[in-house]
């Protein structure tokens, strides 16, 4: 246990003494002044502080046994590297990933088999429509990029995902203030309280997706989520029939940082919205413990299709669960300029013209 001569002001951080006059602890800086009791129960909750310790218990590792692996081959990307897993039957086709197209390497092998899969729901012509419907009304799309020609080219793909479970013990303290304002004759008075608030609970986490392909974004993934896991199955190679599986390249334990940056930002959301009443609140302290750690491997449907145009590739996804889409579309710039110079010409600012080009462009 801390002396007092030790302790920091919870209001400012500075160094507070004993003040004779007051009998009580007195802030240098600020001047606010607290009574041991106070700073002792704060120094007691100092005291319970921990560091994030963030370490999972169990890992995936079921092999395949030899009856699943057989007419399953790999395909490779010569363009960006990508290792499709498909029937060996299956044709040529395309990288969902680039759109280039891609070559048989052999028989697939090795890896661990996933534990759970969730089978596509939605098909190929959902996904099509999906697509058109994103293209529609966008009227600074070049008309060269609304061709049908590529739609054809979507394709059901089970992406490798790492499920993490656990539970978060979470312990966050805050400063906060309150402001209170009023006037008296010809003065204006405002008086600031300042506050230490401390938190602290438990949260379940349940299958938290980190996508296992380096070749996926992190960021296109988890937004075409969520996905509904009490639909996922036990895995089985009948499910991959007709469709094309990424063969994961990040390891789950090259996983567990993005893991911990979810599971830990969605903890102190959570523990935030419990903090209300203050008119500022700053975080100062913040430590998340998990308990039974539990990592899965699961394969989740995407239907995707990337296309490239003027040199670049624009990638779209759809969730093959939800039939949530996503995608970057190309701007047709001659059109933004001539929307641009007509407001401009009207007379609308520059900010108000450039924030209806992007409504016009996003709607």
């Amino acid at each position: 246990m801390s002396s007092l001569v030790d302790y920091k002001c919870p209001c400012c951080g500075a160094p507070i003494q004993f003040d004779s006059m007051s009998q009580n602890m007195k802030c240098q800086y600020c001047n606010n002044e607290f009574d041991a009791e106070t700073l002792k129960g704060f120094d007691d909750i100092l005291q319970q502080e921990a560091p994030d310790k963030m370490d999972w218990a169990s890992q995936p590792g079921n092999e395949w046994m030899k009856e699943e692996l057989d007419g399953k081959c790999v395909y490779l990307c010569n363009s960006c590297g990508g290792q499709i897993i498909a029937e060996e039957n299956t044709g040529s086709t395309h990288c969902p990933y680039c759109g280039s197209p891609v070559v048989i390497m052999g028989q697939f092998s090795g890896d661990i088999k996933p534990d759970v899969v969730i089978p596509f729901k939605l098909d190929k012509e959902a996904a099509k429509a999906a697509l058109k419907k994103h293209l529609e009304g966008k009227k600074l799309l070049p008309a060269s990029f609304k061709t049908d020609s590529y739609i054809d080219d979507i394709q059901g793909v089970y992406v490798p995902f790492w499920l993490f479970d656990t539970e978060a013990d979470a312990s966050i303290r805050y400063r906060a203030t309150r402001v209170r304002s009023w006037r008296s004759g010809n003065y204006r008075y405002t008086e600031t309280s300042y506050y230490s608030v401390f938190r602290a609970g438990t949260l379940d986490f349940e299958a938290v997706p980190v996508d296992g392909s380096s070749r996926m974004a992190d960021e296109l993934m988890e937004s075409i989520e969520p996905y509904d896991m009490s639909q996922a199955v036990d895995f089985a190679t009948a499910y991959l029939s007709g469709y094309l599986a990424d063969r994961y390249d990040v390891t789950s334990e090259q996983s567990i940082d993005r893991a911990n940056q979810r599971i830990k930002k969605s903890t102190e959301q959570v523990i935030a919205r419990t903090v209300q009443g203050y008119t500022t609140v700053i975080p100062e302290s913040s430590g998340v413990q998990f308990k039974n750690g539990k990592i899965r491997y699961a394969l989740l449907p995407v239907w995707m299709l990337s296309t490239k145009w003027n040199d670049q590739i624009y990638t779209f996804a759809m969730n093959g669960q939800t039939g949530k889409f996503v995608g970057d579309l190309p701007m047709d710039k001659g059109a933004y300029w001539k929307w641009f110079g007509i407001l401009a010409a009207i007379g609308g600012v520059a900010g108000f013209a450039l924030s209806f080009l992007i409504k016009l462009f996003l709607s």
